[in-house]
């Protein structure tokens, strides 16, 4: 493994555990009056988009740490429909 990959693991670790709080936090107090789902909603698509982006440029950073993004955010947005 190169080093520009390394690092990509790196940023995608960081950036992906980022979301482990915000999921955590919503279900331990079942509240997402502060949570925007349109914004929720927005974002999945472009964790979406970034991931099928890793798929066709075989990029195992992108690809891995969208895949998971994508599933934390698209949580937080069932939380919110179904919290409110």
């Amino acid at each position: 493994m190169n080093l520009v990959t390394v690092i990509g693991f790196i940023a995608a670790s960081l950036t992906t555990i980022a979301f482990l709080p915000q999921v955590i936090q919503i279900w331990k107090t079942k509240s997402t009056k502060d949570i925007s789902l349109k914004m929720y909603v927005i974002f999945c698509t472009g964790v979406f988009s970034w991931f099928i982006y890793g798929v066709m440029i075989l990029s195992w950073p992108i690809i891995v740490a969208n895949a998971i993004v994508f599933i934390l955010s698209l949580i937080i947005v069932i939380f919110k429909v179904t919290y409110g």
